[in-house]
């Protein structure tokens, strides 16, 4: 029993935007026909090189979106309270405008994601939500899907991700920006080691990203 609770307490998960079949949001929208509710949002699609669940956990889509953004205007995504950081890691927050193919980068979060500071000079895990101002030339979309994802610092070599459903407002034609960074989820994607107080371990991967865009 000990072993279970530890396990559902672990790991991070995002609340805002509501992530697909999520049991934490303030609102969220009734589930697609046939799904279920999924309790274990916290828990890595990889781990160690294994795939343990599809990008996103669930390829189904919120019938309807939970949140719309304006290009150019600030945004705020919003973690579950608690959970374990591993001593952080690198986050990104992405987004496709064709439905999970393509993902391009709208903020970074590299080496000390979910603390105030760096551990070695005292900060702590409080860190539980990001505000961040989104690109000015986004296209405008009824539909995108928001990725977070997270390689931790410490522990298995682990790969997070969660995933919303929002619309856009936004004139542009296209962006173009880093393409999201994927690691220790299958053999197709490199493996980050555990940092051992190196904070700047596999940040090439994130630095030398290729570019992408979206329409």
């Amino acid at each position: 029993v000990l072993v279970f609770v530890a396990a559902a307490l672990a790991h991070m998960e995002i609340t805002a935007p509501c992530p697909r079949y999520s049991s934490k949001c303030a609102t969220q929208p009734a589930l697609p026909p046939g799904q279920t509710i999924d309790y274990n949002l916290n828990t890595p699609i990889g781990s160690n090189g294994d795939v343990l669940a599809p990008f996103c956990k669930h390829t189904t889509p919120w019938p309807k979106v939970t949140e719309t953004w304006t290009a150019g205007q600030s945004v705020t995504v919003q973690f579950a309270p608690g959970g374990a950081t591993h001593s952080g890691g690198h986050c990104e927050f992405s987004v496709s405008y064709d439905g999970g193919s393509t993902y391009v980068v709208l903020h970074q979060e590299l080496r000390y994601c979910f603390f105030n500071a760096p551990p070695s000079s005292g900060g702590t895990d409080s860190v539980r939500s990001y505000t961040f101002t989104l690109p000015s030339n986004l296209p405008g979309t009824d539909h995108a899907i928001f990725a977070w994802t997270w390689v931790n610092a410490v522990g298995n070599r682990e790969f997070y991700n969660n995933c919303g459903d929002i619309a856009i407002k936004g004139a542009a034609g296209s962006y173009t920006g880093k393409k999201m960074t994927i690691a220790n989820y299958g053999s197709n994607y490199p493996t980050i080691p555990e940092f051992l107080g190196n904070y700047d371990t596999g940040l090439q991967y994130y630095t030398n990203s290729v570019q992408v865009t979206v329409t």
